[in-house]
């Protein structure tokens, strides 16, 4: 799967779809900004006016972009009403989807209705959960608000919720009728936020696509100024790259597992930090630990560990923290819900641009490369 990024015509709309079951299920749509919204929706679920509609959203986006999608959708639809929760990692539970439920029943919602995931990564996941739950499915629809849930967490119907410590332990595969980008989001979207899902950028060319991952290492500037022209290049290849995967195998069996490279480290990492820090800057460590077992395999030289050290850090990224102990580390990977008979399913790269799933690291492997992350 190789591109040519540099030699395309970005006509600031683009538009792919994806099949599920060897049929198309649904669209993504990159737009420059939220004009075409109104018309992708009445595409995917049709123009019934009577048809109620509740946008999904946390208490930083809502305060943003609420007002103004409730308006839009109102040019249409009859009735619209609006979820919204306290932002963050600690709202993504079942008493969050409790409180949803409970609103959707009083207003009536039935099958006919749908859904509208606003938001990053938990809003969609969250949302994705109850429209997969309630009334045993209704319609939903992702509008992603943050680089991570666009070219990560929006695509390929993985929905959930964390269950005490456990990330996304309850959960379903449910595919959504639309995800809609507006590359809009990205004036209001912090640097930080931005870091957090290049680190998902980043895995994606590592896992699939070397020409794609020396074009991010090669236009670093150009991306980090969020021109609409080149995030919209950028969002056409990434999500593609897990477009391909999520059809190829869309309920992991398989090659969807590659997705996971720098997250069974990079989990246990987020949940021992209290989820203080981001996912994005968890994953990114925990590709440095892969990147570290992959040269240890023999599969990378260490230039090229180094390399992509490098470019983790050109995007702001973290490829080293202290104050954690590796035995909890460890310890923490094995609570992973993607354990196969008690031994860690975990992602390495044979090259750049090409990953594998390995089941034979040991103990000893695993606690080497996370004391290089712990820079002992």
């Amino acid at each position: 799967m190789k591109h040519h990024l540099l030699q395309r015509v970005f006509d600031m709309r683009k538009e792919m779809n994806v099949n599920y079951e060897g049929k198309r299920c649904y669209s993504i749509t990159l737009n420059s900004s939220f004009a075409h919204l109104l018309d992708d929706i009445v595409d995917a679920v049709g123009e019934d006016r009577t048809k109620k509609i509740c946008i999904v959203s946390d208490s930083q986006v809502a305060k943003i972009y609420m007002n103004r999608i409730q308006e839009l959708l109102k040019q249409q639809y009859e009735y619209v009403f609006s979820f919204v929760f306290e932002a963050g990692e600690r709202s993504k539970n079942m008493d969050t989807v409790q409180k949803l439920y409970e609103q959707l029943i009083s207003n009536k919602f039935d099958r006919h209705d749908f859904l509208i995931a606003l938001g990053g990564g938990v809003v969609g996941d969250l949302t994705g959960f109850c429209a997969a739950t309630y009334l045993r499915g209704i319609d939903f629809i992702q509008i992603p608000t943050s680089l991570l849930a666009q070219v990560d967490s929006s695509i390929g119907g993985k929905t959930g919720v964390d269950f005490q410590q456990y990330k996304n332990m309850v959960g379903a595969f449910y595919q959504p009728k639309l995800v809609y980008m507006s590359m809009e989001v990205f004036q209001s979207l912090p640097d930080d936020q931005f870091a957090n899902g290049m680190a998902e950028e980043i895995k994606h060319g590592l896992i699939k696509d070397r020409a794609y991952y020396t074009w991010m290492k090669e236009h670093r500037e150009l991306i980090c100024q969020k021109a609409p022209e080149t995030l919209i290049g950028m969002l056409d290849i990434g999500c593609n790259i897990k477009r391909v995967v999520v059809e190829n195998d869309p309920k992991e069996k398989g090659e969807r597992a590659l997705l996971n490279f720098g997250h069974t480290i990079g989990h246990a990492i987020e949940k021992l930090s209290d989820f203080k820090l981001y996912h994005g800057q968890c994953v990114s460590l925990g590709m440095v630990a892969a990147a570290y077992l992959s040269m240890k395999k023999g599969h990378l030289t260490e230039e090229e560990l180094h390399d992509i050290e490098q470019v983790l850090s050109a995007y702001h990224l973290p490829i080293r923290i202290d104050g954690y102990d590796a035995v909890e580390i460890l310890e923490t990977t094995k609570s992973d819900k993607k354990m196969i008979g008690g031994k860690v399913k975990f992602t390495l790269l044979k090259q750049i641009g090409e990953a594998y799933s390995d089941l034979s690291l040991t103990d000893e492997n695993l606690l080497d490369a996370i004391h290089y992350v712990l820079g002992d």
